[in-house]
């Protein structure tokens, strides 16, 4: 394929001796300098594919990098994907001159700071904390010949087209940009417009497919029989490792003070937790310490731990994409995985639109789906106000009159 000896023998060094088709199709473009956009499901190899051509390039530049500058950047939309990305291509360049530095939220920023003070050849950073970086003048992106963005749909969901707009106008306009995710939604194919050129599209799985080794299934239970039921389903594999997947970082937490309460080995990560408690947790759910993880959606990308072999979606996700972000964290390198849902009278709207977005439903384990997506109120149809007679039809809303002609016009 073109990438120099030393970086194949470190890959069969790790077991690594065949490219999936993603890295197949996107390295030999990448290393011919062309701009590229990868859209594969998660799981299939995308940090390599566009690792090995960067690190490729990298290796062949001579000299150092300036103080304060990187050669090229990555752009991740979360602190987890950013370690994961790090963590996967140092090994690769061991014993080497090129540095790979990693700037997150979470973490002391003058620390960050003084690592870039000398410069680095490739820089993997979430936007917020690279911005931050740019303000206070501790990196500069003038010489920075490469630009990839991981998981571009996410960062557009997190809001981070701003920040993305300020870090694009401070690179070169003479430089490579690939673009890698799980999907293509309207608004990146605009982004890839903007900040691409003459981009090489590389689809290996259409949007919306899952892992075909994830055994899925939907139980509609009550959301008060939630708890109840991911015990008993917990219980039955008490050995293996599990992500459990809520939606709030309350709602989380609480899930994992309640599951620890019963006897399991639980660790949690959300947005209220300190980069170091997400840390020491993933490192205990890694090494197998703790086997259950509960996490909010920060943990839908980027972990990349074979031995999961069960997702449990306890509250459904609001964007849809996102479940199959979710299920991805099982079935790692091959492996079988099962992915479990519950759906609550009030997120049969949420399911539906998960089984759009795949293009097939998801097999029924337990129950019957709840005929209306709105839970039916004791005493009365669905949108009664409370206390309404049995029987009694929705209240009606009325429409807000104007105080005056002249304030309607």
């Amino acid at each position: 394929m073109g990438l120099p000896a030393r970086l194949v023998a470190r890959l069969a060094e790790a077991g690594i001796t065949e490219p999936t088709p993603i890295q197949t199709r996107a390295i030999p473009p990448a290393l011919e300098g062309r701009d590229v956009i990868g859209l594969a499901q998660t799981g299939t190899g995308k940090t390599a594919a566009f690792g090995l051509p960067l690190l490729s390039v990298l290796g062949e530049m001579q000299g150092k990098p300036a103080p304060k500058t990187a050669r090229a950047l990555v752009l991740a939309p979360t602190r987890e994907l950013v370690r994961q990305i790090a963590d996967t291509l140092r090994p690769l360049v061991a014993g080497t001159p090129t540095r790979i530095e990693l700037v997150v939220g979470g973490a002391s920023v003058n620390v960050q700071a003084q690592r870039l003070a000398r410069g680095t050849d490739l820089l993997v950073a979430t936007p917020g904390r690279l911005i931050d970086l740019m303000n206070r003048g501790a990196v500069s992106l003038a010489e920075t010949r490469f630009l990839v963005l991981d998981e571009g749909d996410q960062m557009l969901d997190l809001g981070f087209i701003h920040a993305l707009r300020r870090i694009a106008s401070a690179l070169s306009p003479d430089r490579q940009t690939m673009l890698f995710s799980a999907t293509m939604p309207k608004q990146m194919e605009e982004l890839a417009q903007t900040y691409l050129t003459r981009p090489v599209k590389v689809q290996v799985s259409p949007p919306g497919t899952a892992v075909s080794k994830i055994t899925q299934s939907v139980h509609f239970v009550t959301k008060g029989d939630k708890p109840a039921r991911l015990i008993e389903l917990l219980d039955a594999h008490r050995a293996e490792r599990a992500i459990v997947f809520g939606r709030t970082k309350h709602g989380s937490e609480k899930l994992a003070r309640t599951l620890e309460r019963t006897g399991f080995a639980v660790a949690s990560i959300h947005g209220n937790k300190s980069q170091g408690q997400r840390d020491r947790a993933l490192r205990a759910f890694r090494a197998g310490e703790v086997r259950v993880l509960v996490a909010t959606d920060v943990a839908a990308r980027g972990l990349d731990i074979p031995e999961v072999r069960h997702v449990y979606n306890f509250d459904l996700p609001n964007v849809p994409d996102n479940y199959i972000h979710r299920i991805g964290r099982t079935a790692r390198a091959g492996a079988d995985g099962a992915a479990v849902a519950f759906c609550a009278p009030d997120e049969m709207e949420e399911l539906r639109a998960i089984h759009k977005v795949m293009g097939r439903p998801i097999p029924v384990a337990s129950g019957q789906p709840w005929e209306s997506a709105e839970p039916v109120r004791k005493g009365g149809r669905p949108g009664a106000k409370p206390g309404a007679k049995p029987g009694a039809k929705p209240a009606r809303r009325r429409r807000p009159q104007p105080r005056n002609k002249s304030r309607a016009a």
